[in-house]
């Protein structure tokens, strides 16, 4: 799988009726990153606990989210991707078809938190991503983005 940006269209992103082989199992490749992610951060997170003695454990809801966002701003930013979509070889684009700066990493994360702060966002959210041509769950939607599975460089 190649990815060369002058046969995609208009938005720069893989046309999903010509190269669907970019939105396969894209789904369900993101929903076991997730739980990956979030294995991954728990360890991060109860790594701090331990590291307070224990103290760390009053501030747990604060701790998981500050580890959860920089986790996901730091990860997305250096190769578009957590270490959990890496494993599943998914990664995420911009509207131009190019991976995420910290910029971008950023809004995503944030669109992200601020979707799943209600369940409605939640499940409106896995629904796209379910339903729409490119798999973009609602936040991607707004920032015109999508998780690819990863071309071959």
């Amino acid at each position: 799988m190649s990815y060369t940006r002058n046969q995609y269209g208009f938005d720069g992103l893989p046309n999903p009726e010509t190269d669907p082989q970019f939105y396969d199992a894209v789904p369900l490749k993101r929903l076991l990153a997730w739980l990956i992610d979030v294995v991954i951060v728990t360890a991060f997170v109860l790594a701090v606990v331990f590291l307070t003695f224990g103290f760390g454990i009053f501030a747990f809801p604060f701790i998981w989210l500050v580890t959860n966002f920089a986790y996901r701003v730091l990860t997305i930013a250096s190769r578009s991707a957590t270490w959990g979509m890496q494993f599943t070889g998914i990664e995420l684009r911009n509207a131009r078809g190019d991976r995420f700066d910290i910029a971008e990493a950023a809004t995503h994360t944030v669109l992200y938190y601020l979707l799943n702060m209600a369940m409605i966002g939640q499940v409106i959210s896995a629904g796209m991503m379910l339903l729409t041509d490119k798999g973009q769950g609602f936040h991607d939607y707004v920032l015109g983005t999508t998780a690819i599975n990863r071309p071959a460089d």
